[in-house]
This record gives C-alpha cells, sequence and structure tokens, in this order.
C-alpha cells in the first residue's frame, strides 16, 4: 500500500474518531427567522426583512409557513417602495399556489404596486394599464371580497390617466396637422372613457380636427353633443367659437359615427 494511500485512511479514521461529529447542515428554529424578519421589518431594514422571510421558504420549503415567508417578504418591499420587487414575489405566490389563501391579496397589492407608479400624464401610462388589468381582476373574481371597493375607486384614477395619454397623443398629431390620426385618439376617448375628466375636451377636439378637415357635418354633431351634455363647459364655449367663425352652428346629424357611438354609450 502506497504511502499516500495510507495517510488518507488515517486521516479518515481520526476523523471518524473526534468526539463532536461534523454538522454539515443545521437549520434554524422557524420562529428564530420569523421574529429576526419582523424585528428588521419594524426597523424598517425592508430588503433585509424580506431576505431574511424568504429564509423561512429556502429551510421549509412546501410549509404552510413557506406560503406566508412570500407574502411577508413581498409585504416589506412593497413597505419599502420596491414595488416592482414586491410585484415579482407576488406574481411568484400566485403560480406557486393559485389557491393559497391569500391569493385574493396578492392580486390587490400588486394592482397597487402599479398603481402608486403611475406617471404624470404625458408620459407612458403602462403602469396605469398594468393596475387597470389587476383591478378589473379583483372586481370581476372576487367583487364581494374586502378589497373590491378599494379597487373601484383606484380603477376610476388608472382609467383617467390612460384616457389622458390618448388625449396626449390626440393634441399632438392635431398640433402636427396629422388630422386622421388625431381624431382616432379623440374617438378612443369618445367612446372607451367617456366617464374621465377628458370626455368634453375630446368631444371639442374632434369637432376641431373635423372642422380643420372642412368636414362640417361632423364638427356640428360633436359640438352639439358638448352643448347638449355640458352646456356650462368652456369646452363647448371653445368649439362654439370655432364653428361659428366658419359660419355654421352646432347641429346633430344622427347618421354620424359620433351620434351613434354617443347614442349606444348612453
Amino acid at each position: 500500500m502506497t504511502r499516500p494511500i495510507i495517510l488518507l485512511i488515517s486521516f479518515f479514521l481520526v476523523a471518524c474518531a473526534t468526539e463532536t461529529p461534523i454538522d454539515f447542515y443545521n437549520p434554524r428554529e422557524i420562529d428564530n427567522i420569523y421574529n429576526s424578519a419582523i424585528d428588521l421589518l419594524e426597523n424598517e431594514k425592508y430588503e433585509m426583512a424580506a431576505a431574511e422571510f424568504l429564509n423561512v421558504e429556502k429551510e421549509y420549503p412546501y410549509s404552510k409557513w413557506s406560503q406566508k415567508a412570500i407574502i411577508m417578504a413581498g409585504y416589506s418591499l412593497y413597505e419599502g417602495r420596491k414595488f416592482n420587487e414586491a410585484i415579482n414575489q407576488y406574481t411568484r405566490y400566485i403560480q406557486l399556489y393559485p389557491y393559497g389563501e391569500d391569493i385574493i391579496y396578492a392580486n390587490y397589492i400588486i394592482g397597487v404596486s402599479y398603481y402608486l407608479q403611475i406617471a404624470k400624464l404625458g408620459r407612458d401610462q403602462l403602469n396605469a394599464k398594468k393596475a387597470l388589468n389587476q383591478f378589473n381582476l379583483i372586481l370581476e373574481k372576487y367583487p364581494e371580497s374586502d378589497y373590491a371597493a378599494d379597487a373601484r375607486l383606484k380603477k376610476d384614477l388608472a382609467i383617467d390617466h390612460i384616457a389622458g395619454e390618448e388625449m396626449e397623443v390626440g393634441r399632438f398629431y392635431l398640433k402636427k396637422d396629422y388630422f386622421s390620426a388625431a381624431i382616432n385618439r379623440f374617438k378612443t376617448v369618445i367612446s372607451d372613457y367617456q366617464t374621465t375628466s377628458h370626455i368634453e375636451e375630446a368631444l371639442a377636439r374632434y369637432s376641431e380636427a373635423y372642422m380643420s378637415m372642412g368636414i362640417y357635418s361632423e364638427a356640428q354633431t360633436a359640438a352639439a353633443i358638448l352643448g347638449y351634455n355640458y352646456p356650462n363647459s368652456r369646452w363647448y364655449e371653445y368649439t362654439y367659437n370655432q364653428l361659428e367663425k366658419g359660419g355654421i352652428k352646432p347641429q346633430e346629424n344622427s347618421d354620424s359615427w359620433i351620434s351613434k357611438a354617443w347614442e349606444s354609450i348612453r
């Protein structure tokens, strides 16, 4: 037997004879991990708290505590305004536990996380659209839940921002004399977002675009609808003056697109 092999066997025998066995893995008690995570959360160390909660999942996978740990990790990140990271955790929870007891809460907080990232008007409203999708999901699947009422309120603001984006683009096209492109944007607001704060301007701009194209019947109809529904609106005054300069007045044509569209949504 060669010397190196003898030495290796000797080392193995010495290791086996050691009074204290080698401990390769010694998981912490679950209470210790949770208490540590809670302490970090209370001290506003949100990312560290999230990481500690996820240690529960690592050390006790597939347990009921593992499910709750993902929820608490997401909550920690949400409290720390790490909204995208929170969304990732709640999305993972939904994928892993589609029938989990916190499924409604997870969907709701995803919506709120997008909602809190909604950009100012004039910027891309992708987060508003994602928030709207989540709130619609809550209202469709869980209409009697504790989160439905708040989802309904936040949904309205998200819709208003989406309509605002359409108006912003429509105004840009109108200023550049791209009238057809502008009209398509205003039509979207009129047909899909008529309950938002942008509807009066949308009707006015729609009329203005058709006036600029010399298609007076549609311009007159939009003005008539605006005047009938919002007679005290500054946008009606603006539109009325536009038509008056062209020698015409508001008059509804029941065969026009806008007349039929307005009738269908009312």
